[in-house]
């Protein structure tokens, strides 16, 4: 993950514990967020797709000849793009995605705790502080 890259480079300057501590904790922490939005956007853009039936995707093609059912629509001149597979290959690109992000967000995550364990917060900062003795 980038949070790994990043602390990989510092320790490469002989930097100070504190200052990889704080760093992995505040990247792990913003990669997490962005991860996390990256997923709730995703799983909206899948809803919304799916209860429009993909009439959301070609609403810019303002053809009369396309039907409210985007998986049934056909090539026009009025579209700049093939109509028929654009619902199919959405949803294809958009759920491995969403499965990427979330698993993303998830390592973020576990990487955040990790740094908060190494700041002494969290319920496994006192055993490790022990074991640091």
């Amino acid at each position: 993950s980038i949070a790994a890259g990043i602390v990989a480079i510092l320790v490469s300057h002989n930097l100070s514990r504190a200052v990889l501590h704080w760093t992995l904790l505040s990247v792990s922490l913003l990669n997490c967020l962005l991860s996390t939005a990256c997923s709730v956007g995703l799983a909206l853009a899948i809803a919304l797709t799916v209860h429009g039936r993909g009439t959301h995707l070609v609403r810019g093609c303002n053809s009369s000849a396309l039907p409210a059912d985007a998986r049934t629509a056909i090539a026009t001149n009025d579209c700049p793009f093939n109509t028929t597979r654009i619902y199919d290959t959405a949803l294809a690109l958009w759920f491995p995605s969403l499965l990427l992000a979330a698993a993303e967000a998830v390592l973020s995550g576990r990487s955040c705790l990790v740094a908060l364990v190494f700041q002494g917060i969290g319920p496994c900062a006192h055993s490790y502080g022990k074991e640091q003795v």
